[in-house]
C-alpha cells in the first residue's frame, strides 16, 4: 500500500503544491488560535505530573519485560509523549480537516488550481506536524528536565515522535472522510481515549490477560508507546523495527485511503 503512495511524492511540482497547503493554514493563523495550541500541551503533562509522579511514589519502581528497572515516571513519560503527538495530530487532521472540507467547501476551491487530492491531504499532514512537533520538542526537554531520559535519548526519540504524529495524522484524515456529521466525531472521541487508556500506557501490556493483550498490542498508539518507551529508556532492539514499519505502514495507508476518498468526494 505504502508503494501506491511513495511514487507520487518523487514530483518536485507536487511536493511545492502540498508546501503551499500548508502556508495556507498558516497565513489563516488567528491570534486566538495559539490559546488552544498551547492549551492542547498541558492534557499529558498533568496526567505524567498527576500519575505517573503521583501515584508513581506509591508504586516505586517497574521491572520492564526485558529486566531493566525503572521508576514508574520514567515508564509513563513515553506514553504520554505519544498520546501527545497523537492528540496534536488528530486534533488537526480530524475535526478542523472535516470542517474544512464538508463545510468551508475550502478544498473544492483549492482544486480549481493545480493541487491533486494527494497534495491536499498531504498538505494538510504536514500543517498538523508543526502543531505534533512543538508538543513533542516541549515533552521531551521536560522530560530531560525531570531527568526521565537522557538528552541523547531524548534527541533519538524526537524523530520516532514526529513519526507517531504523522501516522496518526494520516489515519485521522482518512477516517475524517467517512465521517458523515459532528456527530460520528463522538465514536471517535471514545476510541481515542480507549486508547489512551488501554496501550501499556499505565500498565505494562503483559500484565492484561492473553486476549486483551492481543488486542493492545495491535493497535497503533501501542506500537507507538512502544517504539518511544524503547527510545528513552533505552531498551528493546529489533522490536522497534517492527514498530517502524507499522507505523509507516499507517502513514502510507492513511494518505492513500484519504486522497482517494477525497477524490471521489469532490470530483462528485
Amino acid at each position: 500500500m505504502v508503494s501506491l503512495v511513495l511514487p507520487r511524492l518523487v514530483s518536485f511540482e507536487g511536493a511545492r503544491r502540498s508546501v503551499s497547503v500548508a502556508e495556507r493554514n498558516v497565513a489563516a493563523l488567528k491570534s486566538a488560535y495559539w490559546v488552544v495550541l498551547v492549551s492542547g500541551f498541558f492534557e499529558p503533562l498533568l496526567y505524567l505530573l498527576s500519575i505517573g509522579v503521583g501515584v508513581g511514589a506509591l508504586i516505586g519502581d517497574l521491572t520492564l519485560p526485558g529486566g531493566e528497572v525503572v521508576t514508574y515516571a520514567a515508564f509513563v513519560a513515553p506514553a504520554m509523549l505519544a498520546s501527545s503527538a497523537m492528540s496534536g495530530a488528530l486534533s488537526e487532521t480530524t475535526f478542523n480537516f472535516f470542517g474544512k472540507m464538508k463545510y468551508m467547501k475550502l478544498y473544492d476551491g483549492i482544486l480549481a488550481t493545480p493541487v491533486r487530492p494527494f497534495e491536499i491531504a498531504l498538505g494538510e499532514l504536514g500543517w498538523a506536524m508543526m502543531r505534533g512537533t512543538l508538543y513533542s520538542a516541549a515533552f521531551l526537554a521536560i522530560m530531560v528536565a525531570m531527568e526521565l531520559t537522557t538528552p541523547l535519548r531524548a534527541l533519538a526519540a524526537f524523530p520516532a515522535a514526529v513519526l507517531v504524529g504523522f501516522a496518526f495524522g494520516a489515519l485521522g484524515m482518512a477516517l475524517s472522510t467517512f465521517m458523515r456529521s459532528w456527530q460520528d466525531f463522538d465514536l471517535m472521541g471514545s476510541a481515542q481515549f480507549a486508547l489512551f487508556l488501554f496501550s501499556g500506557t499505565f500498565v505494562p501490556a503483559e500484565r492484561y490477560p492473553s486476549v486483551l493483550r492481543w488486542l493492545v498490542e495491535v493497535t497503533p498508539l501501542y506500537r507507538a508507546v512502544d517504539l518511544i518507551r524503547g527510545i528513552s529508556t533505552g531498551t528493546g532492539g529489533w522490536i522497534r523495527l517492527v514498530d517502524i514499519g507499522y507505523l509507516l505502514a499507517a502513514t502510507g495507508l492513511g494518505l492513500f485511503v484519504a486522497s482517494r476518498r477525497m477524490g471521489r468526494m469532490l470530483y462528485k
